[in-house]
């Protein structure tokens, strides 16, 4: 019965090759929607790695949504050959290919740039997904990464679809060595002479105290103004991430030790 059909659509051949290119776009939906489980089976191979050199959850979220895109885009992109196949010839399918492709470069340079990004993505490790970043002066949650574009989430709740070809410059909030810490004491101007050695050498005892605390803070003047009060700034550096966690016990910490010394805040 198949054979009859087949040999009844010789007679058809514009029906024959419809029916092949909706088998083969049919085909490529089917992978398209397989993407997933098959990035997660190529990604499975990394537990083979040295354990120092397997990637975090954060870069294996990436990398699968970025696999997967490139999956999609393959298969439909071979579905769309083998559909023009089937009209011409394969030296004439290669110089179409060839001439499209110089085209299609010319008017579509940006949509290039986005794809060619994104397989940069690929190899590098900007950012990842659930990392906070800024890029074109955007801040937020990075909630996925395809090949094309980067979905941003902001503080205020509002989804941003960024092109990857426009990012230049990205701002990780997410990775560093250190935050800083700053905190502000306005001391009476007579006070200043016994306050300065005396926060020095806290500084140095703070370390030992705040584990967070990477090394002495440094003591600055940002106004440089002598009154009859002046306004001194600690700025200390924190273990990354911890700097809200550690300010109110640098502030408990230095109130305590100028109480002891008589020293009086002013303001």
């Amino acid at each position: 019965m198949f054979t009859e059909l087949l040999a009844r659509l010789a007679d058809f051949p514009w029906v024959e090759k419809f029916i092949r290119i909706a088998i083969f776009f049919l085909a490529a939906w089917l992978v398209s929607r397989l993407a997933k489980r098959l990035a997660l089976r190529i990604m499975a191979l990394g537990k083979f790695a040295p354990r120092n050199r397997q990637p975090r959850p954060e870069r294996q979220e990436t990398l699968h949504s970025l696999i997967s895109s490139a999956f999609t885009f393959l298969v439909f992109l071979a579905a769309t050959l083998f559909s023009i196949g089937l009209f011409v010839n394969a030296d004439t399918l290669v110089w179409m290919v060839g001439l499209f492709s110089a085209a299609f470069g010319l008017g579509a340079r940006p949509l290039i740039s986005d794809f060619l990004s994104g397989m940069g993505f690929i190899f590098e490790d900007t950012y990842a997904v659930g990392e906070k970043i800024e890029v074109l002066g955007i801040e937020g949650i990075v909630e996925a990464i395809n090949l094309r574009t980067t979905l941003l989430r902001s503080p205020s709740g509002e989804l941003f679809v960024i092109p990857n070809g426009e990012i230049r410059t990205v701002r990780n909030f997410s990775r560093g060595r250190f935050s800083l810490v700053n905190i502000k004491l306005t001391l009476q101007a007579e006070d200043l002479r016994r306050a300065m050695p005396l926060l020095k050498e806290l500084g140095d005892e703070a370390v030992s105290v705040l584990p967070n605390l990477l090394e002495p803070w440094q003591i600055l003047s940002e106004t440089g103004v002598i009154g009859q009060q002046t306004e001194l700034t600690l700025l200390a550096k924190a273990r990354f991430g911890k700097a809200a966690d550690m300010r109110p016990n640098l502030l408990a910490l230095v109130q305590e030790r100028l109480v002891e010394a008589e020293i009086i805040l002013a303001g």
